[in-house]
Formats: structure tokens, C-alpha cells, sequence
């Protein structure tokens, strides 16, 4: 089986389901995209790890991390091996004392896991053939943006914080990790960046 490897592209609302999101992954070497629907748990899993925020506490992917870190267990792939009725299924590749080990994982945990351990992500090209689209990522009208532009996670009415000082949203960042309210984080760190420009 020859394995292609795939970026995150970004997150996106999905268009189809009503609270999901859609995860695009992209071709590395090409111009398919892969999207996957997820819920908005997952989706606030890799999005938190993309932005580069630090919760207070571990969450679960960040505790799966520990624990494999702890035993010595290194994530070295995820493959997304299978497309059946919509559904994507994929497996992580671990080592542990010299042995590989393959563990089945929905396809939102194993991304979320490989962002975390820094590992590639693999398709095949029958899946590729299935779900691959080409997306006009030139468009400004597109559903999808790469996540350091991503406004998904964000109240539509971010202007409510545009009266602050940029010392006074930092503190508000930082209350909001503290208290584990990432998308309100998300919503200041926009503001943040908006003035950076």
C-alpha cells in the first residue's frame, strides 16, 4: 500500500451538519483536499493545538500524550486506511521497547494525537480517488482558511472587545485559559492579531 501524506489545511463550520466542522486535510504533494467532518470537541482539540494555546490543565489528547510519554510510547504515524458509508477510520502507528504496534482511533482523536506527538499523517490513494476534492483556495468566497486565518471559532461580533487596551486583553486571555474557555480566548487572540496588522 503506498502512503501519501497529508497536511492540515484548516478547520471550517460544516456546511452540512448543523454544529460540526469540517477538518480539511491536504495532499502534500498535490492539489486534493480531504474534508472530514468532526464535532466541535475535536474540532477545539486541534484547533488548541494549531494556535499554539497552552491550557492550565491536560486536556484528554494532551493526557494521552503524558501517559504515552510516561510508558515510553512514541506515536511514529496515523494512517487514515478506510472510507466506508462516510466515515473515515484510521490507525496509529506506535513503538514501544523496539515494537510496533497499530491501534484503531476515529480519524479526529488520531489527528488531534498526531499534532500533539508531531508525527505524519497518511492516506492512500483510494481514499484519496474517493474523498479528494480540489478546492479555489485563491477565492476569497471559500468555506475553507488556513487555521492562523481561521474566524470559525470566533463570535461573529468580535468588535465588542475592540474598546479594550491591548494590556487588558492579554489579562482576558489569560483568565479565559485559566478558566478553560478557549473560544472566548480564540475571539481575544483575534482581536489581538486585527491590530497587529
Amino acid at each position: 500500500m503506498q502512503k501519501i501524506r497529508l497536511n492540515i489545511l484548516g478547520l471550517s463550520v460544516s456546511q452540512t451538519q448543523s454544529g460540526a466542522y469540517a477538518l480539511v486535510l491536504a495532499e502534500e504533494n498535490g492539489e486534493r483536499r480531504i474534508p472530514i467532518i468532526i464535532g466541535p470537541v475535536e474540532a477545539q482539540a486541534i484547533a488548541i493545538q494549531l494556535e499554539g494555546l497552552k491550557p492550565p490543565r491536560p486536556l484528554t489528547h494532551d493526557l494521552i500524550k503524558n501517559m504515552a510519554m510516561a510508558f515510553d510510547i512514541a506515536l511514529l504515524e496515523v494512517t487514515i486506511y478506510k472510507l466506508e458509508e462516510g466515515i473515515f477510520y484510521s490507525e496509529l502507528l506506535c513503538e514501544m521497547n523496539g515494537k510496533e504496534i497499530n491501534i484503531d482511533s476515529r480519524t479526529s482523536d488520531a489527528v488531534a494525537l498526531a499534532l500533539r506527538f508531531r508525527c505524519p499523517i497518511y492516506t492512500t490513494e483510494e481514499i484519496l480517488k474517493k474523498s479528494g476534492i480540489i478546492l479555489d483556495l485563491e477565492n476569497e468566497d471559500s468555506p475553507v482558511r488556513n487555521i492562523s486565518e481561521n474566524d470559525d471559532f470566533t463570535d461573529p461580533d468580535v468588535s465588542t472587545y475592540a474598546q479594550y487596551s491591548a494590556k487588558e486583553l492579554n489579562d482576558m486571555i489569560n483568565e479565559a485559559i485559566q478558566h478553560e474557555d478557549y473560544e472566548k480566548a480564540s475571539i481575544i487572540r483575534d482581536e489581538l492579531k486585527k491590530r497587529k496588522k
